[in-house]
C-alpha cells in the first residue's frame, strides 16, 4: 500500500493539535487518577482471599468474566473454584463454562451444569462492564448465594467520567485505555435495595461487596435518581459506601467474633 506523503503544514497541524492534546489539564487529570489507581496495593483477589478464608467450611467459588485466569482467578484459594468466560479477549480460555454468563445461569437453572442446588461461598462479577449485563449477573449471582455469601464486583469506582464509558474501544479520551464501564450504576442500583447490604472498598478501581446477612452498608436513601456520573463524583463516599480494606476487615471480623 503507498503511503501518502503529508505536508509540512499538515504534520505542523498534527503536531501543535498533538501537543494541545498531551497539555490539556482534563486529559493531565485524567492520567493522574489512572496513575493513583494503579498505586493503590490491595487487589481484589486479597479481597476475595480474606473472604473465602473466613468462612469456615468447604467453600465454592464462581468467578464471571475470567479472561486471563492469572489476573485473578489462578490466585484464589477456595474448596471449588468454576469459571465462566465466552472467550471473546482471550483466546487460550482455559475455563470451566466457556458460555456467556446469562447461558451459564440458564444452564444452571436447567440442571444441565454443575446442579441447581449448588450455592456459592463467594461470587465475583467481572464480565460486561455494562449496567445493564451486571445488574443481571447480580440477580442470578444473588439466586445462587449462600446466605452468608458475598457478591464481589470489580470497577465499581471509576476515577473519571471517561474510565465510565460504555464504549470501551474508544481510547482517544483522558483515560486512554484503561475502562471501567458503567459497573458503577448496577452497584449504585443495589445500594438503594433494602434486602442486601453493601459497600465499596476504596482499591484496584472500586471492589464492590453486596451481601444478605453482614452489616457492611444499609440501605441509601438519598437517590442518585439519573445516575449522573458528576452526581456520584461529588459523593462518592455516600453514594459507594467508601471505605479502606482495613474497615472492611473489621466490620467482617467483628461481626463473626459476635455471632459464632
Amino acid at each position: 500500500m503507498k503511503i501518502k506523503k503529508l505536508s509540512f503544514k499538515t504534520l505542523k497541524k498534527y503536531y501543535k493539535t498533538g501537543k494541545k492534546l498531551l497539555n490539556d489539564p482534563i486529559y493531565l487529570e485524567g492520567q493522574k487518577k489512572s496513575k493513583i489507581e494503579f498505586e493503590k496495593k490491595v487487589k481484589r483477589s486479597e479481597i476475595i482471599n480474606f473472604l473465602l478464608n473466613k468462612i469456615n467450611r468447604e467453600t465454592n467459588y464462581l468467578e464471571i468474566g475470567v479472561r486471563n485466569p492469572e489476573d485473578n482467578y489462578s490466585k484464589i484459594k477456595s474448596t471449588n473454584k468454576y469459571s465462566v468466560d465466552p472467550g471473546i479477549e482471550f483466546d487460550k480460555n482455559p475455563v470451566d463454562f466457556k458460555m456467556t454468563s446469562d447461558d451459564f445461569f440458564s444452564y444452571l437453572d436447567q440442571d444441565k451444569v454443575l446442579s441447581k442446588d449448588i450455592r456459592f461461598d463467594v461470587v465475583f462479577i467481572d464480565g460486561l462492564h455494562l449496567a445493564e449485563q451486571v445488574d443481571r449477573d447480580i440477580i442470578n449471582s444473588l439466586r445462587y448465594l449462600k446466605e452468608d455469601g458475598f457478591i464481589v464486583l470489580h470497577d465499581c469506582n471509576p476515577p473519571s467520567e471517561w474510565h465510565s464509558r460504555e464504549n470501551y474501544y474508544y481510547r482517544m479520551t483522558p483515560a486512554v485505555s484503561e475502562w471501567n464501564g458503567t459497573t458503577w450504576k448496577a452497584f449504585l442500583k443495589w445500594r438503594y435495595d433494602s434486602s442486601v447490604e453493601s459497600c465499596c472498598i476504596d482499591t484496584d478501581w472500586g471492589v464492590g461487596v453486596i451481601s444478605k446477612k453482614y452489616p457492611i452498608g444499609r440501605k441509601l436513601h438519598s437517590h442518585n435518581l439519573f445516575f449522573e456520573f458528576k452526581t456520584l463524583d461529588n459523593n462518592r463516599e455516600e453514594q459507594l459506601n467508601l471505605m479502606s480494606f482495613d474497615s472492611f476487615k473489621k466490620i467482617i471480623s467483628e461481626t463473626i467474633h459476635n455471632n459464632p
